[in-house]
């Protein structure tokens, strides 16, 4: 089992996608405990448009629920706690990687 998509607003899912190498790919988390999962989950969702960013075991999938920093915002146009209301915009790795730490305090 793979913990993947729960963190990003099904619309914003559909607008964010690009090709592998795109400055402004977006990434998702995932957290899984089989690492052939995880294998299976990032080929997947390279090959639907978007990069990833490994949170570690299935436990620390916490940190992409709802409440954290990793939940949603992040694929809005501009930060705002109405993000389902906001067209979307890209998150990186390197800024997804950020707010899963941050939810690690």
């Amino acid at each position: 089992m793979v913990k993947a998509f729960n963190n990003i607003f099904f619309r914003h899912l559909a607008d964010l996608p690009r090709p592998a190498g795109a400055p402004d790919r977006t990434a998702l988390p995932i957290a899984g405990d089989d690492a052939g999962a995880k294998a299976r989950a990032t080929e997947l969702l390279d090959l639907l448009g978007y990069d990833v960013v490994d949170a570690g075991p299935l436990a620390e999938g916490r940190r992409f629920e709802p409440g954290t920093p990793a939940y949603g915002i992040p694929y809005a146009a501009e930060a705002s706690p109405r993000f389902t209301e906001l067209p979307a915009g890209p998150a990186s790795a390197a800024e997804i990687a950020k707010l899963l730490e941050a939810a690690r305090r």
